[in-house]
Protein backbone atom coordinates (compact mmCIF):
# COMPACT_ATOMS: atom_id res chain seq x y z
CA UNK A 1 0.00 0.00 0.00
CA UNK A 2 2.36 2.27 0.73
CA UNK A 3 3.96 2.21 -3.02
CA UNK A 4 0.56 2.93 -3.74
CA UNK A 5 0.60 6.06 -1.24
CA UNK A 6 4.18 6.63 -3.19
CA UNK A 7 3.05 6.83 -6.72
CA UNK A 8 -0.12 9.15 -6.33
CA UNK A 9 1.66 11.69 -4.64
CA UNK A 10 4.23 10.94 -7.06
CA UNK A 11 1.81 12.56 -9.68
CA UNK A 12 0.64 15.65 -7.75
CA UNK A 13 3.41 16.89 -5.51
CA UNK A 14 7.76 18.00 -6.70
CA UNK A 15 9.77 15.50 -5.26
CA UNK A 16 12.07 17.56 -4.65
CA UNK A 17 9.70 19.59 -2.62
CA UNK A 18 7.89 16.76 -0.72
CA UNK A 19 8.76 12.95 0.25
CA UNK A 20 6.95 10.39 2.29
CA UNK A 21 8.47 9.35 5.59
CA UNK A 22 8.70 5.44 6.22
CA UNK A 23 6.05 4.35 8.79
CA UNK A 24 2.98 5.47 6.62
CA UNK A 25 -0.36 2.43 7.78
CA UNK A 26 -0.91 -0.17 5.21
CA UNK A 27 -4.36 1.01 4.52
CA UNK A 28 -2.86 4.78 3.82
CA UNK A 29 -5.09 6.52 6.60
CA UNK A 30 -2.14 7.56 7.99
CA UNK A 31 1.09 8.72 7.04
CA UNK A 32 4.16 11.22 7.54
CA UNK A 33 5.18 13.97 5.26
CA UNK A 34 8.22 15.64 4.75
CA UNK A 35 8.37 19.18 3.24
CA UNK A 36 11.08 21.10 2.30
CA UNK A 37 12.13 25.14 2.93
CA UNK A 38 8.78 25.42 4.84
CA UNK A 39 8.35 26.56 8.31
CA UNK A 40 5.47 27.68 11.00
CA UNK A 41 3.71 29.74 8.82
CA UNK A 42 2.35 26.79 6.71
CA UNK A 43 2.53 24.32 8.79
CA UNK A 44 0.10 26.00 11.38
CA UNK A 45 -2.11 27.06 8.62
CA UNK A 46 -2.14 23.36 6.81
CA UNK A 47 -2.82 21.78 10.21
CA UNK A 48 -5.89 24.10 10.92
CA UNK A 49 -7.34 23.41 7.71
CA UNK A 50 -6.61 19.63 7.67
CA UNK A 51 -8.23 19.70 11.23
CA UNK A 52 -11.49 20.72 9.86
CA UNK A 53 -12.41 17.99 8.17
CA UNK A 54 -14.28 16.04 9.73
CA UNK A 55 -12.63 12.62 8.47
CA UNK A 56 -9.33 13.20 9.81
CA UNK A 57 -8.47 12.21 13.28
CA UNK A 58 -5.52 14.02 13.79
CA UNK A 59 -2.53 16.26 11.84
CA UNK A 60 0.08 18.25 13.70
CA UNK A 61 3.23 19.05 12.97
CA UNK A 62 6.79 19.82 13.66
CA UNK A 63 10.19 21.47 12.67
CA UNK A 64 12.83 19.17 13.36
CA UNK A 65 15.57 21.84 14.18
CA UNK A 66 15.36 25.17 13.58
CA UNK A 67 18.50 25.16 11.56
CA UNK A 68 17.36 22.53 9.18
CA UNK A 69 14.55 23.68 6.18
CA UNK A 70 12.46 21.11 6.91
CA UNK A 71 8.95 20.32 8.17
CA UNK A 72 6.98 17.07 9.10
CA UNK A 73 3.28 16.70 8.89
CA UNK A 74 1.81 14.04 10.21
CA UNK A 75 -2.53 12.97 9.08
CA UNK A 76 -4.62 10.17 10.57
CA UNK A 77 -7.69 9.91 9.34
CA UNK A 78 -10.80 7.67 10.28
CA UNK A 79 -10.10 5.04 7.18
CA UNK A 80 -12.82 6.61 4.76
CA UNK A 81 -9.72 8.82 2.95
CA UNK A 82 -6.06 8.78 2.58
CA UNK A 83 -3.93 10.92 4.60
CA UNK A 84 -2.50 11.69 1.09
CA UNK A 85 -6.13 12.30 -0.38
CA UNK A 86 -6.34 14.85 3.57
CA UNK A 87 -3.40 16.62 2.60
CA UNK A 88 -4.24 17.43 -1.15
CA UNK A 89 -8.15 18.68 -0.01
CA UNK A 90 -5.98 20.74 2.98
CA UNK A 91 -3.60 22.19 0.61
CA UNK A 92 -6.69 22.99 -1.80
CA UNK A 93 -8.32 24.50 0.98
CA UNK A 94 -5.87 26.77 1.97
CA UNK A 95 -5.22 27.84 -1.48
CA UNK A 96 -9.10 28.83 -1.59
CA UNK A 97 -8.54 30.33 1.72
CA UNK A 98 -5.62 32.71 0.58
CA UNK A 99 -7.40 33.60 -2.67
CA UNK A 100 -10.69 34.47 -0.51
CA UNK A 101 -8.48 36.77 1.75
CA UNK A 102 -6.68 38.04 -1.18
CA UNK A 103 -9.85 39.38 -2.82
CA UNK A 104 -11.46 40.64 0.00
CA UNK A 105 -8.04 42.46 0.64
CA UNK A 106 -7.90 43.80 -2.90
CA UNK A 107 -12.03 44.75 -2.43
CA UNK A 108 -11.46 47.10 0.52
CA UNK A 109 -7.78 49.01 -0.97
CA UNK A 110 -9.63 49.48 -3.81
CA UNK A 111 -12.67 51.22 -1.95
CA UNK A 112 -10.83 53.37 -0.33
CA UNK A 113 -12.77 53.09 2.67
CA UNK A 114 -10.01 52.73 5.00
CA UNK A 115 -8.07 54.96 6.92
CA UNK A 116 -4.59 56.09 6.07
CA UNK A 117 -1.75 57.65 9.02
CA UNK A 118 1.72 58.91 8.89
CA UNK A 119 3.83 57.67 11.77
Amino acid sequence: MEDEVEEQSAQVLDPTKFKILPGASEDGSAASFQLMNEDHTLGYSLQYVIMKNPEVEFCGYSIPHPSEPKMNIRIQTYGKISAIDALESGLDNLIDLCDVVEEKFIEQVNSGNYKSEEP
